[in-house]
């Protein structure tokens, strides 16, 4: 399996590099709304997972969904303003690095303390954002292990 997720991964970062989705002047364009070619990508995307779900719930496969709370506006907030400002969301790092482009190193570094300093104040967090617990009783049993 881990041979098929890499060839899948090799895959998708080919397929951002071929359509400029890693390429900071395309993410500035769609950003400044001067390209819209992002938007194409993203709406095909969609559009492709839209039948997929389909036929996982006429199989009887259940989507689990999550509630909403303020700190999904807060990190889509963060994430947006990132993304904006590198030109990167997680997947491009990687696509980046893998074309040698330097700047990328920065960006993977900032993205790691994010993702440390999240963890570090998440408890913190709970009660303000609302969000829902993943060390109390009603927190999932893997989540507390």
């Amino acid at each position: 399996m881990t041979a098929l997720y890499l060839g899948l991964g090799v895959v998708f970062g080919l397929a951002l590099s071929r359509s400029g989705a890693a390429d900071f002047g395309t993410v500035q364009g769609m950003f400044l709304l001067q390209d819209f070619q992002l938007y194409g990508i993203i709406g095909v995307a969609v559009a492709l997972t839209m039948p997929g779900l389909w036929v996982l719930q006429r199989r009887g496969h259940v989507l689990a969904s999550k509630p909403s709370h303020a700190g999904n506006l807060v990190g889509g907030a963060l994430f947006g303003v990132g993304w904006a400002m590198t030109g990167m969301c997680p997947g491009p790092i990687f696509v980046n690095l893998g074309e040698g482009k330097l700047y990328a190193i920065p960006v993977l570094a900032g993205a790691l303390f994010g993702t440390w300093l999240y963890g570090r104040t998440r408890q913190q967090l709970e009660r303000p954002l609302g969000l829902p617990s993943v060390s109390g009783p009603e927190a999932a049993p893997a989540a507390r292990s």
